[in-house]
């Protein structure tokens, strides 16, 4: 899987080192060293994935971050950071970034965490029309899992063209978060465990930290929930996991 991947690093060495693994993967890499110019840098070329330190000039990382998910890209990132505290890791992902790694890291662990993301995040080119066969008629055509509108109570989601939306209020989702709301309203009242929601992040990958599904649940709750502290709709099931419900159900059972 080939991909342009714009690495934004200020420590020359680091950079190189970066570049090389990636071009040997067979990626296009443009190396930048500061955040104003990682910006316009990923505004220009439109980058699969972006490869961002968090300690740099002229706008750090996680404000590139922070910008870049404001302008509603979608663009993956894989953030650097020499911060080793769990606050300062979990603030990054907390933004809108896709995963992390603290330095000093592998270059193939961090090889393999670019492939995983770039899995789970890039979409193929539709096909050429003229070479695709036509299918057999049929008198009753399915229509496509993918194409299903989910609902859970007010909660609309709509995996084709990836939007959501509570109570007719369009709801903004970072890349990781849309997945795991489809993934839980698709099987309403469920209860995921962490291992099965990091399924659905980024494949069955040793790499990602359990921490990243409940920084994007935190993150949901924020979006779809009145009273994020007292969630109501995307509920923890203690020592298990989370599961997705129709509050008004809720409401209905616990007075019946």
């Amino acid at each position: 899987m080939c991909a342009n991947i714009v690495v934004a690093e200020d420590d020359a060495k680091q950079a190189e080192l970066v570049r090389r693994y990636l071009e040997h993967e067979g990626h296009a890499v443009t190396v930048v060293e500061d955040g104003r110019t990682a910006l316009e840098t990923v505004r220009h070329q439109e980058p699969d994935l972006v490869v961002l330190d968090v300690m740099m000039p002229r706008a750090d990382g996680l404000d590139v971050v922070r910008i870049l998910r404001a302008e509603r890209r979608e663009v993956p990132v894989l953030m650097l950071t020499a911060r080793s505290t769990e606050d300062d890791l979990l603030l990054g992902l907390d933004l809108g970034a896709d995963d992390y790694m603290t330095k000093p890291f592998s270059p193939r662990e961090l090889t393999a965490r670019v492939r995983t993301l770039l899995r789970r995040n890039r979409r193929g080119p539709d096909p050429d029309p003229a070479t695709v066969a036509a299918p057999a008629p049929a008198s009753e055509p399915e229509a496509a899992p993918d194409d299903e509108v989910l609902t859970v109570g007010a909660l609309r989601v709509d995996p084709s063209r990836h939007e959501v939306s509570v109570a007719g209020t369009p709801v903004e989702c970072t890349p990781g978060e849309f997945r795991i709301l489809a993934a839980m309203a698709a099987e309403p009242g469920r209860v995921f465990t962490r291992a099965r929601l990091l399924a659905e992040l980024h494949g069955f990958d040793k790499y990602i930290s359990g921490r990243t599904v409940d920084v994007h649940v935190m993150n949901l709750r924020k979006k779809i929930e009145r009273a994020p502290r007292r969630p109501a709709r995307l509920i923890t099931v203690f020592g298990v996991g989370y599961k997705l419900t129709d509050p008004a159900k809720n409401v209905r059972h616990a007075s019946s």
